[in-house]
């Protein structure tokens, strides 16, 4: 966020900055969802709903999940609310107690710890690796865990990495995890570029999956999310909900009902022009130098290994951001695991990630000596 707030002072000053530090689509969201929430707002469906979201918006996501993944979800085990952030919130509000642990992966998306020790919770983390495609490994998470482990944490497609897991990684997690339940975030779910994507309720019941229309239907601003719980854990989060946040607002789960329900040519395409910025910035990082050994599968995001210029992340995204003109994200962001790493997000159009390296390229050449 500081070199994110930084580039905006920048550009209040008439610098022209290449944003490839924000993770947000550059895709406008699809008409047909706009029309359904501006019909539904002018035909007064401004007031409060259930708790629980829309019966209808609930409905098509769980047809959406079970034809998806050939599941059994039924709409009473899915609660609306506004983005996935309160639904991550309402789960440890309801898993935690202080001292209780989270297993997470290392790198890991920035916010996930500050909801654990918010909660007087412990994050434990497991360290994945660039030597290993970033892979989290069952064993090591089965070697985390301990009485005081109260969820895995895991995040499919990923941020920062772009690692998808498949499902002999899932199947495994959802084994040696036992009885501690999995909160699998599947927010980029349908963001990948080779094979199949999957959903931790394909291996395991004792999961609660975050998701929503961020990502895929380029809907950040409108703050649409879910949670699809266990049966039994349904009331209780409900009632947080119903104390916290009351419920999603009206006329923008009716755009969500649209996105599920209505035409997806705009998927597959959005899909395809992520894939070849995807291909191009890879390529264009390791021209200039960064270490990347493999691509990133899901996602819009490249962690790449900056260690030829610095270690320290942070103060080179600052050196990038006031030299070149360039945003990107430090890895220290994503925790210890990312460090002396930068984080390049290819959901901006291609042409300006063309000249967010060529700037790169001729800053970083001038004035690190190889």
């Amino acid at each position: 966020m500081e070199v994110l707030e930084r580039a905006q002072e920048l550009e209040r000053s008439n610098k022209d900055i290449i944003h490839l530090e924000v993770g947000e689509p550059d895709f406008p969201t699809p008409r047909h969802i706009c029309e359904a929430a501006s019909k539904a707002l002018l035909s007064g469906e401004t007031k409060y709903t259930h708790s629980l979201g829309l019966l209808q918006l609930r409905e098509a996501v769980a047809d959406y999940y079970n034809e998806k993944f050939g599941l059994d979800v039924t709409p009473d085990r899915v609660i609306i609310t506004s983005g996935t952030s309160p639904a991550l919130l309402l789960l440890f509000l309801g898993l935690l107690e202080p001292g209780d642990e989270v297993v997470m992966s290392n790198p890991y998306f920035a916010c996930y710890p500050n909801f654990v020790e918010i909660m007087g919770g412990k994050p434990v983390y497991v360290y994945t690796s660039e030597a290993d495609d970033f892979r989290l490994y069952p064993d090591a998470v089965a070697r985390a865990i301990t009485p005081r482990t109260k969820a895995v944490l895991i995040n499919s497609p990923s941020n920062p990495t772009g690692r998808v897991m498949g499902p002999r990684d899932l199947k495994s997690i959802s084994e040696v995890s036992g009885e501690v339940p999995i909160i699998s975030d599947e927010i980029y779910q349908g963001l990948i570029y080779e094979g199949k994507d999957h959903s931790i309720l394909e291996y395991t019941d004792n999961a609660f999956v975050l998701n929503g229309f961020s990502k895929l239907f380029a809907m950040t601003g409108w703050r649409l999310g879910y949670l699809i719980a266990p049966k039994e854990c349904v009331r209780p989060l409900q009632k947080m909900q119903q104390n916290f946040f009351i419920c999603a607002n009206n006329f923008v789960q009716h755009g969500g009902v649209a996105a599920l329900q209505g035409p997806k040519e705009h998927i597959k395409e959005m899909v395809a022009e992520y894939d070849r910025r995807r291909k191009f910035m890879v390529k264009g990082l390791r021209d200039i130098g960064f270490g990347i050994k493999s691509e990133p599968e899901g996602a819009y995001y490249v962690l790449a290994n900056a260690g030829k210029f610095s270690g320290n992340s942070l103060e080179l995204s600052r050196e990038i951001l006031e030299g070149a003109g360039v945003a990107v994200t430090p890895g220290i962001d994503f925790g210890d695991g990312a460090e002396g790493y930068l984080r390049f997000s290819y959901s901006n159009d291609i042409d300006s990630i063309r000249e967010g390296l060529v700037r790169l390229e001729k800053y970083l050449h001038g004035t690190y000596i190889d």
